[in-house]
């Protein structure tokens, strides 16, 4: 097979949190497949096909990149933030599953700036001890999963960034991961809200999780639910190096 495939991660928004090894990549690319907003991100060029779809059709989409590269393309599937974090990465591993004829394809994966990263360095340094990623939402997995998860990462003192808090088809979530989180004793944990690091309209707000409102967040917002000992200095939320 003489086609390649490389899956991207093309960070929070700003292209200069792109790397420059999935620029070269995007710069060799015949083919562009992802979701249509971050498709729309690639500036189209002569020789270069761009495969936009909606954001429920994953497999679909990793299938598609798969066939492409088999037929001799140079394709790449774009992701914000790093592709193997909530994104297309074990998409493509999972449709390549079903697909043994497949598995002899040049595939990589190129890491990128992931959202809770890019939020963390904004507020300070509230990920500088142990800490966990939960995605709210349920699409993939049933509610008392995330719970349970919720839950435990409370009793362990993780610091928690919670990807896709809050959309228009799940406005209960949010509200209810926050009430979890005060049952479980964090009121007096500090929360960073990041919406749109790195774009224009960029908001960093940071509160007790007692404050906390569901409104405060959205599906362009990451946020971060800090450990027992964050704290701030001046504007800044860390996480002191040194659990108690």
């Amino acid at each position: 097979m003489t086609g390649t495939l490389t899956i991207a991660g093309l960070g929070p928004g700003d292209d200069a949190l792109v790397t420059p090894e999935v620029t070269s990549a995007l710069a060799a690319a015949t083919d562009i497949v992802g979701y249509a907003p971050y498709v729309a991100r690639v500036r189209p060029c002569d020789g270069l096909t761009l495969h936009p779809s909606d954001n429920r059709g994953e497999l679909q989409r990793a299938s598609e990149a798969l066939r492409l590269a088999s037929e001799g393309h140079h394709v790449v599937v774009v992701s914000s933030g790093d592709p193997g974090v909530f994104a297309m990465a074990s998409a493509v591993f999972e449709a390549l599953e079903e697909k043994p004829q497949w598995q002899g394809l040049s595939i990589r994966v190129l890491p990128g700036v992931t959202a809770m990263l890019a939020a963390a360095a904004r507020a300070g340094a509230p990920l500088g001890h142990d800490f966990c990623a939960i995605n709210l939402s349920d699409n993939l997995k049933p509610w008392p999963v995330i719970e349970k998860r919720l839950r435990l990462a409370a009793e362990a003192d993780f610091a928690i960034a919670m990807y896709n808090p809050r959309s228009a088809s799940r406005p209960e979530g949010f509200g209810r991961a926050l009430d979890i989180l005060s049952e479980a004793g964090c009121g007096e944990r500090i929360v960073v809200f990041a919406r749109a690091v790195s774009a224009p309209d960029e908001r960093i707000e940071t509160v007790r999780l007692r404050d906390a409102r569901s409104e405060m967040a959205d599906m362009r917002t990451l946020v971060i639910v800090g450990n027992s000992a964050t704290r701030r200095v001046g504007r800044w939320v860390y996480a002191p190096r040194q659990a108690r």
